[in-house]
């Protein structure tokens, strides 16, 4: 069961990358959309930024061997935390 969800493109984990308080991140990267937790989403903003970048550039895997067969991008994005909508 997912406990967490990237900021950008919904991405389900089983850990917070953010860390239990979600205030510190890894600086891991997502294997979806390739943001850098705590870089490239520290912020409402930045988040929004980098997945209209993400999504205008057609939305591709970062690590596309991780991608699943029955990926759905539509029903990912609507995993992505409210508030940074």
């Amino acid at each position: 069961m997912a406990v967490w969800h990237c900021r950008v493109c919904g991405l389900d984990y089983d850990y917070s990358p953010w860390g239990p308080n979600d205030d510190a991140p890894d600086y891991g990267t997502c294997e979806c959309c390739g943001v850098q937790f705590g870089t490239d989403d520290y912020s409402v903003e930045t988040a929004r930024a980098f997945r209209r970048q993400w999504l205008n550039a057609g939305a591709k895997w970062f690590y596309v061997n991780m991608q699943p067969a029955d990926w759905q991008l539509e029903t990912q994005l609507t995993q992505i935390p409210e508030r940074f909508w």
